[in-house]
């Protein structure tokens, strides 16, 4: 995982080339740029569910869609413990607790840093507790797929720019966004998720 944050008015932050295949949410179809999402379990603890990954996949696919972000994109998204998710915590947001999610956003104000190998923006780096979905997902009484496309499409949305932090209408946008990607994918709290979306 890289830990930089973006450097405004670089050189390296100009419009990556357009890709064109087709994704669909849904039973829309959309023309989309490449996303690449690389993939890591850094932990043992819990299993990851059949079809998770190909679920993160569509959840970060889905979010570039409805922000309209029309730009080949790289993201990269770590499974992590409670332990490791705490230490990443306590290291850049000086909270000594563990989290659900942790996300690394390497663009501002819609300048993003390139992969001068592929053209593509770094979006930045996705960082999921796998203990805490499950115990959210037990706690909210949906599967740990839908916890974790939701802490997916959440973390998304900070690396495009959101913070729910800032102030409580952001947080209402933040959350309106969540809804509308989340319904597209059919990941809403009331339904089971299904790879066949």
């Amino acid at each position: 995982m890289k830990r930089r944050t973006a450097k405004k008015g670089t050189e390296n932050q100009t419009s990556a080339k357009r890709g064109g295949h087709i994704f669909r949410i849904g039973k829309m179809m959309i023309k989309m740029p490449k996303l690449k999402v690389m993939i890591r379990n850094n932990q043992k603890l819990v299993k990851l569910p059949s079809g998770l990954r190909l679920l993160v996949r569509k959840c970060c696919q889905a979010v570039l869609v409805t922000e309209k972000f029309d730009r080949d994109a790289e993201v990269s998204v770590s499974f992590v413990d409670n332990t490791e998710i705490r230490r990443l915590n306590k290291i850049y947001r000086g909270k000594d607790k563990s989290t659900d999610v942790l996300s690394f956003p390497l663009g501002e104000n819609g300048m993003y840093d390139i992969n001068n190998e592929t053209g593509a923006c770094l979006l930045g780096d996705v960082v999921i507790s796998m203990e805490t979905a499950v115990k959210q997902a037990k706690l909210y009484n949906h599967s740990p797929e839908r916890e974790v496309g939701f802490l997916t499409v959440h973390s998304m949305l900070h690396l495009l720019g959101y913070d729910h932090e800032t102030s409580s209408l952001e947080a209402a946008k933040m959350r309106e966004k969540e809804e509308i990607v989340l319904e597209r994918l059919g990941l809403t709290r009331d339904k089971e998720y299904s790879e066949s979306i």
